[in-house]
């Protein structure tokens, strides 16, 4: 039985969890059932048969940014080896670099972005230092795509792997949420963008998806599930229906996370 990994999952403290998952369900008008916190999300994923997860939260003010780092550091080290984290940054913080490094210092790989929710575009000037400290050390993984903005579209994100061509950035929601097409044709080109396939299956007919999967390569596509926004079981079965090769499967499942996250499963 093979590893697989769960690239995108969402959790929060006990105390905020409710809240916060209450609050993202209605950010995308999408009921939510699962709890937020990360032995809710365990619970789920080991239900799924999914065997290690890559946790993270987002900081919408900058005082939350060494707090949630913290934590994300905290429930990792809990997890006796089932979990990775990402750190999470702002662009509005006064001492980026102590940020980028305090990332590091607690062990995480990398660094999770969410431009609609914290307030940026991808290409706005106050982001371009975390790009730089980031290029060639951590990955990013960034929200984008959303028709209802332009804070994350492929049009923000191109400038961006142009100039910084050593920075790995992972486009969750297979490059563009709701503008798959556009996303695919902008961005597919870049050796240094991956994706993953978190909130978009439910989207995208079987041929569609696998024809966008296919159009990155799978060597640089990551499976996800975007917990809490859905059920791990559900997405493993909507993932399955694609009708890809074992290796295609393997390299998403786990060998693409193992390559960007540095992992040994």
């Amino acid at each position: 039985m093979h590893p697989i990994v769960d690239c995108h999952c969402h959790i929060y403290p006990e105390k905020i969890a409710a809240k916060a998952v209450e609050s993202i369900g209605h950010f995308y008008d999408i009921p939510m059932s699962s709890g937020g916190t990360a032995a809710d999300m365990a619970k789920a994923e080991r239900e799924a048969g999914i065997t290690h997860q890559i946790i993270f939260s987002v900081a919408t003010k900058v005082p939350q940014v060494a707090s949630i780092n913290r934590f994300i550091a905290e429930e990792v080290e809990k997890s006796g080896g089932t979990m990775t984290g990402l750190g999470t940054s702002h662009p509005d913080s006064q001492d980026l670099k102590g940020d980028i490094e305090h990332i590091i210092e607690l062990g995480l790989k990398g660094v999770k972005l969410h431009p609609d929710i914290q307030g940026f575009k991808i290409d706005d000037y106050r982001c371009l230092k975390i790009y730089e400290l980031c290029e060639g050390r951590l990955p990013i993984l960034m929200h984008t795509g959303d028709n209802r903005y332009d804070f994350s579209n492929p049009n923000r994100l191109k400038p961006i792997l142009e100039i910084f061509k050593d920075l790995t950035v992972i486009g969750a929601h297979l490059g563009g949420w709701s503008m798959w097409d556009t996303a695919v044709d902008e961005l597919s080109e870049f050796k240094n963008f991956y994706v993953d396939c978190s909130s978009s299956l439910y989207a995208m007919t079987v041929s569609k998806a696998r024809e966008v999967i296919r159009r990155y390569g799978a060597d640089r596509v990551l499976f996800g599930t975007d917990y809490p926004m859905w059920n791990p079981s559900e997405e493993i079965e909507r993932f399955e229906a694609l009708g890809l090769t074992e290796d295609e499967k393997h390299k998403i499942y786990y060998k693409n996370a193992e390559k960007l996250f540095g992992l040994s499963l």
